[in-house]
């Protein structure tokens, strides 16, 4: 880990991406934790969140949760974990509140629209930085390029996809760190 906020800190940078991200926190949370706060590195963010992506459970949820005691314990999960939903709580309360009186208008369906094309281009174009920075081997690229595959075109379920896909990348990245270490150990 890079660096370690103070809890008050941890609080308000995960209040900052969940005040951010409403709607789609990972694009914001990859930020403000690798590139603005630099709490963690490309690869222990890749990490947690992976991990926070098998689990149930919202996935920049779960890293909060994994991220903030990794820093202060149950104190930090709580703090990072609160300061992630505080701000769209009371957003989506005061949405709910609005879509219930206008969402019979005609002008409402094209704002939704919107905002969940833009969601999705901002989480796309997250994956693809993500999969830039961490300069993954091509065969850890192709498994990536499965997993899209079989999600997008061949809509497997992801419980399916991520059952075999990803001990054949852990597989392949344990055989590659052996490798690397066999050739570190020659002279």
């Amino acid at each position: 880990m890079a660096e370690v906020p103070g809890k008050l800190e941890l609080f308000l940078g995960f209040a900052k991406i969940g005040a951010l991200g409403f709607g789609g926190v990972g694009p914001w949370a990859r930020h403000v934790i690798v590139e603005e706060r630099k709490w963690l590195t490309e690869r222990e963010y890749a990490e947690v969140l992976g991990l926070g992506q098998i689990l149930p459970g919202p996935n920049v949820g779960n890293a909060s949760v994994m991220i903030g005691r990794g820093f202060h314990g149950l104190a930090g999960a709580l703090l990072a974990t609160a300061g992630l939903y505080i701000g769209p709580l009371c957003l989506l309360v005061v949405m709910s509140i609005l879509y219930d009186a206008y969402g019979d208008l005609p002008r409402v369906a094209p704002f939704m629209e919107g905002v969940a094309a833009a969601a999705a281009g901002m989480v796309i174009g997250m994956a693809l930085k993500m999969a830039f920075n961490l300069k993954a081997s091509a065969q850890l690229v192709a498994v990536g390029l499965l997993a899209i595959a079989a999600v997008a075109w061949l809509r497997l379920p992801m419980l399916l996809v991520v059952a075999i896909l990803a001990p054949l990348g852990i597989w392949i990245s344990l055989r590659q760190a052996r490798a690397a270490a066999l050739a570190k150990a020659r002279p």
